[in-house]
């Protein structure tokens, strides 16, 4: 991954960009190259959902009031406002005609870089053509017939082949399954279901090159190698249970040292009932004899 494609990704995150957003500032970038044709696709379809054309809009605007250094930003965005125009949803051509003046301006673009090459020519040459196709109802319906031909016959060989199933298959997205099921959207020939977000994120995550691969592996070393080290902890069952058996070992002993008390009220009555029973006499003569005693006294 290039550095301005890091610098690009903190950026979306940032700033918080929409999935629109983030595929026009990818196919308008700085990269010295142009714009993939499968990414502009993926932005014409877009068009056609009332939430993302405002949004893809919007970027294509914002990437047109650049300047200077930024000029392939504003080539880009002329290049990919072309493509739109002939594929995407016929209010792009509404809204860049209601905002002719716009487009109209760049025809004096001027930059030139350090190699003294003038970068402007470009974009105004760029214009020209944007500009002619706009003011040429016929010439315009011709384009977009021609277009539309185009991606239908693209289609059909990507559905029997396979090839274009990443590029024309129906994608996971904010907008819905169904934003590209439009007249004149590629998605409304393919009734694939393969999502390419996943593809895209495993290519990603691949290492591009021996050292990263190398690196790659040694940080599995050295996490596996740290997992292994790692003490085995103790059995928390099993000090429970110590602990437990313990404790009731421990209450056991002292409820034996506690002495048990008595009932003071039953062991009283048992002692009266002894004393009285021996101060009674056991039988009738004896009962007599007390008798002459006390009447003798």
């Amino acid at each position: 991954m290039t550095t301005s494609a890091l610098r690009r990704q903190v950026k979306n995150i940032v700033h918080n960009y929409s999935e629109a957003e983030i595929k026009v500032r990818e196919a308008t970038s700085n990269d010295p190259w142009g714009p993939p044709s499968s990414l502009m696709s993926e932005i014409a379809d877009l068009t056609f959902n009332t939430v993302a054309f405002a949004e893809v809009m919007g970027m294509i605007w914002r990437r047109l009031n650049d300047s200077g250094k930024n000029w392939r930003h504003v080539y880009k965005a002329l290049t990919l406002l072309d493509y739109l125009i002939k594929t995407g949803s016929e209010k792009v051509t509404h809204q860049c005609r209601e905002n002719l003046y716009t487009i109209q301006t760049l025809k004096d673009f001027q930059y030139v870089d350090r190699d003294g090459k003038d970068q402007g020519i470009n974009i105004r040459e760029k214009v020209k053509q944007v500009m002619a196709l706009l003011k040429d109802e016929e010439r315009l319906k011709q384009e977009r017939a021609h277009a539309l031909q185009t991606k239908e016959r693209m289609a059909l060989e990507g559905m029997g082949s396979g090839s274009h199933q990443v590029t024309y298959g129906r994608r996971a997205s904010p907008y819905g399954e169904d934003y590209g099921r439009a007249r004149g959207s590629p998605s409304s020939f393919n009734s694939s279901s393969s999502s390419p977000r996943f593809a895209s994120d495993l290519e990603q995550a691949r290492p591009q090159t021996m050292g990263e691969e190398e690196l790659q592996l040694q940080l599995a070393l050295a996490m596996s190698r740290e997992e292994a080290e790692k003490p085995l902890p103790p059995i928390s069952s099993t000090d429970e249970e110590r602990q437990l058996q313990l404790a009731l070992a421990l209450s056991k002993e002292e409820h034996e040292k506690v002495p048990v008390p008595r009932s003071p009220g039953r062991s009283s009555l048992l002692a009266l009932g002894l004393l009285s029973g021996a101060l009674e006499p056991e039988t009738e003569e004896e009962e007599e004899e007390d008798k002459m005693k006390k009447s003798q006294v």
